[in-house]
């Protein structure tokens, strides 16, 4: 009888905690990023084999936070460039802490449907319960399965699937701490299957206009965040580092002080495209009558990190306001 195919996948590893040590099995926190390679998370998990031909690249080894624009481009790039060639889907490991920005930015510019997979640990590998084994082996068994084609970036951890672009981190510790707070799942993986039950209607992967070639420059954009008795303070530093556009997290739907909607009027004067959101966590901020006279975005459900990442790939085609909008109304 033959022997089923098993898919090519590629992982590329970019560090956290899925490659951190702790000095004993009950540090769950303090531990050091970057010990761990590739092929030893690799060998670690030796079931993966069973789902797929493995190899693995270095991309980096940091943590998450410590990434560079340079370096997302490089494994950006890496994922168009090894898809189109004879691998099936990637798996990207990569730390938490900035995982849904870097995992937002390939939904926008990874040109393919094959499958790529991002997922990393809460736990170090040493850690009692570690969690980054299972993570790997789903996101292995995932990025091989024909359901998660088309389906653009995913991020699994904690056996659930969730869409690069609504994806979140929502608690600092918990290993269920992936969420999409106002859609929810797309999906659950159980005893090595995918069980799908929504997809997203917003452009992604091959429908997206935005490409990694030529993309030799990113935009400065700035988030400012809103609080009781805040000032323009930020915004004016912002717009003095060269900030081509800034993000406010709003408390609210969009509501902000008289202090900070001021100077945001008068950054946005100075051709400083202005977005919306909301520092609530859920909900969507929309456009209200006042938007059509300041010319602020209004950024829908995205929260103020991934606004921060359609901005700065919106302004490398525009700074119309208007199609700005369009831009946010369509991803």
């Amino acid at each position: 009888m033959n022997q089923k195919k098993l898919p090519n996948i590629a992982i590329l590893a970019t560090g956290g905690t899925i490659s951190a040590r702790g000095k004993s099995t009950t540090q769950m926190t303090g531990y050091q990023s970057g010990l761990v390679t590739v092929n030893e998370i690799i060998e670690g998990v030796p079931e993966v084999r069973k789902f797929a031909n493995i190899s693995g690249e270095q991309i980096t080894n940091v943590s998450s936070p410590s990434l560079s624009f340079d370096i997302i481009k490089q494994l950006l790039a890496r994922i168009n460039q090894l898809l189109a060639e004879d691998i099936d889907g990637i798996v990207v490991t990569h730390g938490t802490s900035t995982l849904e920005e870097t995992a937002y930015l390939a939904n926008l510019l990874v040109k393919t449907e094959k499958p790529v997979v991002f997922t990393g640990a809460m736990r170090p590998a040493t850690a009692l319960s570690a969690d980054g084994a299972v993570n790997l082996l789903n996101a292995v068994m995932l990025a091989g399965h024909p359901q998660a084609i088309g389906k653009g970036i995913l991020v699994v951890l904690n056996g659930q699937i969730n869409p690069g672009r609504d994806v979140t981190k929502t608690n600092s510790m918990s290993v269920e701490t992936f969420k999409c707070p106002e859609l929810g799942f797309i999906g659950y993986i159980q005893n090595n299957e995918p069980y799908f039950f929504r997809s997203t209607n917003k452009r992604h992967t091959i429908n997206s206009e935005f490409s990694i070639d030529n993309l030799n420059s990113i935009p400065r954009v700035d988030i400012v965040y809103g609080y009781l008795n805040d000032d323009s303070l930020h915004v004016q530093a912002s717009v003095q580092a060269g900030a081509k556009g800034i993000v406010i997290a709003s408390p609210g739907h969009g509501t902000m002080s008289q202090a900070i909607k001021q100077g945001l009027i008068e950054a946005q004067q100075q051709g400083v495209i202005i977005v919306k959101t909301s520092r609530c966590g859920s909900g969507i901020v929309t456009r209200v009558e006042d938007d059509n006279r300041t010319n602020f975005v209004a950024g829908g459900s995205l929260n103020a990190q991934k606004a921060r990442i359609l901005l700065m790939l919106a302004l490398t085609k525009t700074d119309n306001p208007r199609e700005i909008q369009r831009i946010f109304d369509e991803y």
